[in-house]
């Protein structure tokens, strides 16, 4: 169950629990399976390098957004009956991550084109290592050439902007100041992030971070929660927050029409 359907299978219980029944049965909440919740993919050995982050990262979501999340992620693989049931997938790494089969690279493709977001978060530390170079062999086989695979975001992307304004992705450390991506019908279906997110983000029981985030310190570790929102909002609204759309209802707000070139009124106050 994708992203759309997701949203919509919950409308759907949201309408029928509001209208009731017959035998005037009491009303039953929505349940779990209505909030949004974190899946982990299972890939080799290596797959949970950081076992709190995402746990975390839920409680942050739950905080900052009127999101409904689930703090507890699952995990999954890709043989996975249940694959389909959440519209956010996270995949991360230290080291090789082993090639799946040629079925589960059928599934992630079809997870990824019928609505699904994944989020891939490397968690070696440094550039070109093994699990960076094992995800662009992954990718390679999910969409094949000629189709365009990773590649950078720009930074003024929506994906960057759906909830705080940021211009670079953050995380533990700063290996690289660009995010990359695979996009698909003018949709970002996966988010490659190789600094160390889950690193930022990872508390122990007792309330403490676990890694220090360098060289920015905890401004690092906070821009670092805001991308993880910002993904998170992305995937299940698109391009909602896309300047231009919100372009035509300012300027009726704004009771204003501009003239041929100009792109704000002279005296800066609506225009009768």
């Amino acid at each position: 169950m994708l992203r759309r359907d997701w949203l919509k299978h919950s409308a759907a219980l949201a309408a029928a629990a509001a209208v009731p029944s017959a035998r005037s049965r009491p009303a039953q909440a929505i349940g779990i399976g209505s909030r949004f919740r974190f899946a982990q993919l299972r890939l080799g050995s290596s797959w949970n390098p950081r076992p709190n982050a995402l746990r975390r990262m839920a409680w942050e979501l739950e905080k900052r957004t009127a999101i409904d999340v689930e703090l507890e992620p699952i995990a999954i693989t890709l043989s996975s009956s249940t694959l389909h049931e959440t519209p956010f997938l996270v995949l991360s790494g230290d080291r090789e991550v082993p090639m799946p089969s040629t079925s589960e690279i059928e599934a992630l493709r079809r997870f990824l084109t019928f609505g699904g977001f994944l989020l891939i978060d490397s968690a070696e530390g440094a550039p070109n290592g093994a699990f960076d170079a094992s995800i662009r062999r992954l990718m390679e086989r999910v969409f094949p050439r000629p189709e365009p695979g990773l590649e950078v975001v720009s930074a003024d992307h929506v994906a960057l902007k759906s909830f705080y304004l940021l211009d670079r992705p953050h995380g533990r450390v700063a290996v690289t100041g660009f995010l990359e991506g695979i996009t698909r019908d003018g949709r970002m279906v996966a988010a490659y992030v190789q600094n160390d997110l889950g690193g930022a983000w990872s508390r122990d029981n007792l309330g403490n971070f676990e890694f220090a985030c360098e060289p920015g310190g905890e401004r690092q570790r906070e821009l670092s929660f805001r991308l993880g929102v910002n993904l998170v909002m992305y995937a299940l609204c698109l391009d909602y927050k896309t300047d231009q759309v919100h372009v035509p209802f300012i300027m009726r707000r704004r009771r204003w029409k501009p003239d041929d070139g100009a792109t704000v009124p002279p005296t800066g106050k609506p225009r009768p």
